[in-house]
């Protein structure tokens, strides 16, 4: 049995881990609630206590516009915390997967972010993440994975698609932002990604994953549309415009264009889904918390 330690339980990718557990994995995951990063000795002790083989870090301050005024909180989190999940590791003689963001990066590449292209962040969000990654790549070297992602959303937690739908219901438009790309990802195809990388000891250092393809804002949007009167969720369309991001500003700017290239998760892992494809599943599931 492959000993695992997950922080972030419940947050989307945490709960998508938990629900997906390999029956050759014994887990010991823990919420915000049961296990604060930002507390190296508390970090330290769960460790030592659980003896893990593997400590997979799905928490995170996620706030983007709100670090922009709670920058120490955010770095709390995002920095120290990523490094006590990698002091703990190394004490533990465990591997570490870490996850991160697109958020590293400005945007203003036309191409897909290769996976050692130069960390660029506009925002206190970002740039605690870009730090957290910084400190875990010292504390560990070659014994960390850090994986990331973008666009995250699932059934469980907030995120862009069960806001879109509720304020589907409760709207007669929508103005949504399209000039803003990224990749949406399923958290239950990131979750599958991480337990297959858990298992591949050679798969470390910086490694990109989300669903294939890419789109703005207000394509994801028409998409949650379009699917969900399909499946019945939403029982009649309202109109959705396109808007720049300069109609809805934002205490945090956020990349333009942060796609990343995924080529050698892809070949070591096996390729995600398009996002239309498992946006479909993630809808068709429909799974409450």
């Amino acid at each position: 049995m492959q000993r695992v330690l997950l922080f972030g339980s419940h947050g989307q990718v945490g709960w998508e881990l938990q629900r997906q557990l390999p029956e050759s994995v014994e887990l010991l995951a823990l919420s915000r609630a049961q296990a604060d990063i930002s507390n190296q000795e508390q970090i330290s002790g769960i460790a030592a206590s659980f003896h893990p083989d593997l400590i997979i870090n799905a928490a995170a301050y996620t706030a983007v516009d709100l670090a922009e005024s709670e920058s120490e909180k955010a770095y709390a989190i995002n920095r120290d915390g990523a490094a006590h999940c990698a002091v703990a590791a190394a004490e533990q003689g465990a591997r570490l997967i870490h996850l991160s963001t697109d958020f590293v990066f400005d945007g203003h590449r036309p191409t897909p972010y290769p996976t050692d292209s130069l960390r660029r962040p506009l925002g206190v969000y970002g740039a605690s993440k870009a730090a957290g990654e910084v400190e875990v790549e010292r504390i560990l070297g070659s014994k960390v994975l850090i994986l990331r992602t973008a666009w995250v959303y699932s059934a469980h937690g907030k995120n862009f698609v069960k806001t879109m739908l509720r304020l589907m219901k409760e709207k007669e438009s929508l103005g949504v932002v399209g000039d803003q790309l990224g990749s949406p990802t399923w958290a239950a195809g990131l979750a599958a990604a991480i337990w297959r990388a858990g298992e591949e000891p050679g798969f470390h250092g910086i490694q990109h994953w989300t669903d294939a393809g890419v789109a703005s804002w207000y394509d994801f949007a028409v998409a949650i549309q379009e699917e969900a009167l399909a499946l019945g969720l939403l029982s009649r369309a309202i109109p959705l415009q396109m808007i720049a991001s300069s109609s809805y500003p934002t205490p945090a700017r956020r990349p333009a264009c942060a796609v990343l290239d995924k080529s050698a998760s892809y070949a070591a892992l096996g390729a995600a889904p398009h996002w239309r494809q498992a946006l479909r599943q993630m809808l068709t599931d429909n799974d409450s918390e």
